[in-house]
């Protein structure tokens, strides 16, 4: 389990002016589940870079139990809203791509196996294991995706809109599965960082909610759950005080859009 903190990051994509990312600060505790919030392209899915180790920033640091964070690592696993898998490898290879790198004293079969039993803990049958992407309905696939972070085991998960492109139907039930994966880690559970524009997503999942304004972003409003007080599916629509937590969400960044089209008009 790893505390994360994230201490006045400021960005700047190189050869542009436009800053992305213009004072976040954060602090998030070891297996706390942290739901970055706010509209497309206001510099979420960036900060999630920042913290995968795929871009630097210009000011700032970023941290990992004291560590700073300097390139990508095994210790941070990533989820992708395009599901990220090699459409010419299997969905059982494009697990074990990942568990050869994460864990290269293991034979292939038992690769192999660690692959299959992770596809049924996300509720994918066996006959899938050698199906190509392609064959897969978008459900399949973010489950395999799934199913790959959470077999080469990362302290850290980074998750991006993964299931921005989904059915409402299917969309839940996978939320509810990252929810169900992440509490079996009592003691051990995962970091997470989970970026979506969807506020009841953010209050179902989070244990944190950072609000984000738009770019040049910096941290509207941070709400933190205690255990006992987090929204569930049976409370989200018929308690008082998590329908004025979303109304409050909902106004910050519907006010922060219109302020800022006022004073780009």
């Amino acid at each position: 389990m790893l505390d994360v903190k994230i201490d006045h990051v400021e960005f700047t994509y190189s050869g542009t002016k436009n800053v992305i990312l213009g004072d976040i600060s954060m602090d998030v505790r070891a297996g706390g589940f942290a739901c970055l919030l706010g509209q497309s392209g206001c510099g979420k899915s960036t900060l999630l870079r920042l913290l995968a180790g795929l871009e630097m920033p210009n000011r700032g640091t970023l941290t990992v139990d004291g560590e700073p964070i300097r390139g990508a690592g095994l210790q941070r696993g990533m989820v992708f809203q395009d599901y990220g898998l090699f459409p010419w490898m299997t969905a059982g290879e494009n697990i074990m791509i990942a568990l050869e790198r994460r864990f290269p004293e293991m034979t292939k079969e038992q690769r192999k196996e660690r692959a299959r039993n992770w596809m049924s803990n996300v509720g994918m049958d066996d006959s899938l294991f050698n199906k190509l992407p392609g064959d897969l309905s978008g459900g399949q696939k973010q489950r395999c995706g799934i199913a790959r972070v959470f077999a080469i085991d990362p302290p850290i998960l980074l998750m991006d809109e993964p299931f921005g492109a989904l059915d409402a139907v299917t969309k839940a039930k996978l939320q509810d599965l990252v929810l169900s994966l992440w509490r079996q880690g009592e003691g051990q559970r995962k970091t997470v960082f989970f970026v979506t524009h969807d506020v009841d997503e953010a209050l179902l999942l989070g244990t944190d909610i950072y609000v984000f304004s738009q770019s040049p972003a910096t941290i509207m409003y941070h709400h933190s759950f205690a255990e006992d007080e987090r929204p569930t599916r049976k409370n989200m629509y018929c308690d008082a005080g998590i329908a004025e937590l979303r109304n409050h969400l909902i106004s910050l960044i519907y006010t922060d859009a219109n302020d800022r089209a006022a004073v780009e008009q």
